[in-house]
């Protein structure tokens, strides 16, 4: 049983993470004074969390940071690493942004960092999309009313959070995390 804890305020992110990671013991980091998610990257700032979660750990604990948004191809990849402070509304901020453009691509993407007490590892997760034309569906949280996956005809809130812990993006990095965790 590996005991990580998720370097994170966010409760929806701990329940699809403690899905997705099968045999580990998952809980949320309870601290305060986390680190600004100002970096370059989604790495950056998951790293730089799971960092913060090491002083504040025994050695034992493993410390996973996660940093995730999402990337509208009509805008350049924006909101991307900005995504959680891109604006008070970013779903609505994002659908006026778009509603002009021919392209409606768009992508999640995860980042995970786990830090053990001798080592570093990764995990990345993409989910490729289109942008919906108006929110739709009550599951989820986030932008999930109005990403829609590649293959689907309905959003992530309205195809639930059963299929989201099972596909999502923060789902398939936690999948390239296992696969980096020595066994």
């Amino acid at each position: 049983m590996i005991r990580a804890r998720l370097c994170s305020q966010n409760p929806h992110k701990l329940e699809e993470l403690r899905a997705a990671l099968p045999g580990w013991e998952l809980e949320l980091l309870e601290a305060n004074g986390y680190p600004a998610e100002d970096g370059a990257t989604y790495y950056e700032n998951a790293r730089a969390k799971a960092l913060f979660g090491r002083a504040h750990v025994k050695p034992s604990p493993w410390t996973i940071g996660e940093d995730s948004g999402i990337e509208a191809a009509a805008l350049g990849g924006r909101p991307g690493v900005r995504s959680a402070r891109w604006a008070d509304d970013g779903v609505a901020r994002l659908l006026e942004e778009v509603a002009a453009a021919d392209d409606r691509r768009v992508r999640y993407v995860c980042e995970l960092v786990c830090l053990t007490p001798d080592r570093e590892l990764r995990g990345t997760g993409i989910l490729d999309g289109t942008l919906a034309t108006a929110p739709s569906g009550s599951e989820g949280f986030g932008y999930d009313p109005i990403f829609v996956p590649a293959g689907e005809t309905r959003t992530v809130a309205e195809l639930g959070n059963a299929w989201k812990r099972r596909h999502s993006h923060r789902a398939r990095a936690a999948r390239a995390l296992l696969a980096a965790a020595p066994s």
